[in-house]
């Protein structure tokens, strides 16, 4: 049976796979969801003695049902091959009592190229099947990493342009250097006096104005997005969890069907929210341990069944994670409303009015497998320095908020469950930070010295991404104010 995918706003909105793919964004500002979770098909033994891209296969042939097999695993072949540098796409490595999924070993070193190296693939795809005319513009905010894996997905891919907003002040300088170098005659990158909830607004305006969409199909392009929001971004995250599982499973560290708990650092919600996706497609998860920094939105709503943006923005060393509005948590709350369109619309239209909205006790009942805490500045920092020094391992500040989060939990619960911490950065995205974690006295060297110090300690070569930008020039140095990021849309695509 084809599954179908429907908008969070609006039951009567459908779309195929490919179909939300293009789109993005649904009607309204809605989210496209699937119609149900499909179960995995093969066993978990059947699973563990597969390669990642043939798990990739196993996952995503259940969610994506209009493309055939040939089209599918074209895509993740082109995707998950040697851009990633390991054979594995995805390690897993045991330090203590936990077991870090290594997510950077693609070509931008961070989580985000696990989807974003496939999502071009599936876009163009996507394209073909629906017989789209028109030029493909990707728009997406960033906090960091979403907008360098992207940019290097879209680079120079035909009847696509990308462009991507940042906040100027919000992301690390070797984020910020990553996208200010990135080359291809359909990239562009801008960045904004603003944080990145100002550029994530701004980019949802965009998506749902009507004048504007008909204004850029008669010019010959059409919206859509490389953002967690759209469903080829998430579909593809559901797979590193089956994976992980399934890796743990051929190397005897767990038995069939024994549960593990998952810890992922979270922002916009995407990344834990395809873990739950592959609870429910059979993967045993027991426990889904949402890790917050400072900004500490998603924490107080597990705590207390009430989101509430209305809160002073930190920016805090782990960037990717400083959001204040999660959008994927859109996905959720539909969800356990009963996939009820005009009871989720409610809510967020009280979060769009009012910056704050209460779930009820019953749908806070719902994600009892949710587990909410965050990480202070000093508790991460400490983390880092803590897993160092017991075992010479260096962790990235995003990955220290989660295995400071998970000690909260495992004192709080007494809970051994073997548990997988999603590690979502190299060290090299956040050189300065993690470096003054471990010796303060680092902090007078400049970034690229850092960079050779954190080769020295960890043993670990300093990644390709990191060389490119070594003596690469700035091509993209335009700056906005919020109100004018459609204005720059405009400009680009030469829409009067």
């Amino acid at each position: 049976m084809d599954l179908i995918y429907k908008s969070t706003r609006n039951n009567q909105e459908t779309a195929t796979a490919s179909e939300a793919i293009l789109k993005g964004l649904a009607g309204e500002g809605g989210l496209f969801v699937p119609s149900y979770i499909p179960k995995l098909d093969k066993s978990l033994k059947e699973l563990s003695a597969m390669s990642y891209q043939e798990v990739a296969y196993e996952v995503m042939k259940l969610f994506m049902t209009d493309f055939t097999e040939e089209e599918l695993k074209h895509c993740i072949n082109s995707a998950y091959d040697k851009k990633f540098d390991t054979e594995s796409i995805a390690e897993l490595v045991k330090k203590e009592d936990a077991y870090y999924l290594e997510l950077f070993h693609g070509a931008t070193i961070a989580f985000k190229d696990m989807a974003l190296s496939i999502l071009p693939y599936l876009m163009t795809t996507s394209a073909k099947k629906n017989h789209v005319k028109n030029e493909i513009v990707i728009l997406t905010a960033t906090s960091g990493d979403t907008g360098k894996a992207a940019l290097a997905g879209f680079a120079d891919v035909p009847g696509t342009k990308i462009i991507v907003f940042y906040p100027k002040h919000g992301v690390s300088p070797i984020q910020e250097k990553q996208m200010v170098t990135q080359r291809g005659d359909n990239t562009y990158v801008i960045g904004i006096e603003g944080n990145f909830d100002d550029a994530q607004t701004g980019v949802k305006k965009m998506f749902s104005d009507a004048a504007l969409a008909q204004e850029m199909n008669e010019a010959g392009y059409q919206f859509s997005s490389a953002n967690s929001i759209n469903i080829g971004r998430l579909v593809p995250q559901v797979v590193y969890y089956v994976y992980s599982y399934a890796a743990l499973l051929a190397r005897g560290e767990i038995s069939e069907g024994e549960q593990i708990n998952v810890v992922v650092p979270t922002g916009n919600f995407g990344n834990i929210l395809a873990a739950s996706y592959a609870k429910e497609m059979g993967i045993p998860i027991a426990k889904l341990i949402c890790a917050s920094n400072e900004n500490k939105v998603l924490f107080d709503f597990f705590t207390t069944g009430c989101y509430d943006r209305n809160r002073d923005f930190i920016l805090t060393s782990s960037p990717s994670m400083d959001i204040l509005i999660s959008s994927n948590l859109e996905r959720l709350i539909y969800q356990t409303a009963g996939r009820d369109a005009e009871k989720n619309r409610e809510f967020m239209k009280e979060l769009n009015t009012d910056g704050v909205y209460t779930i009820t006790e019953e749908m806070k009942e719902q994600m009892k497998d949710f587990y909410g805490n965050y990480a202070t500045e000093e508790e991460t920092a400490q983390t880092i320095k803590e897993v160092y020094d017991k075992t010479g391992y260096i962790i990235d500040t995003h990955t220290a908020v989660a295995a400071a989060v998970y000690k909260k939990y495992e004192k709080e619960t007494d809970d051994k469950t073997k548990t997988v911490i999603a590690s979502t950065a190299s060290p090299y995205k956040f050189t300065r930070s993690v470096m003054n974690a471990i010796d303060p006295s680092y902090d007078s060297k400049t970034d690229f010295e850092l960079i050779d110090e954190l080769e020295k300690l960890s043993g670990v070569k300093v990644p390709q991404a990191i060389e490119d930008i070594r003596s690469a020039a700035v091509l993209h140095d335009t700056v906005c104010e919020t109100a004018d990021m459609c204005k720059e849309v405009k400009k680009i695509l030469k829409i009067k």
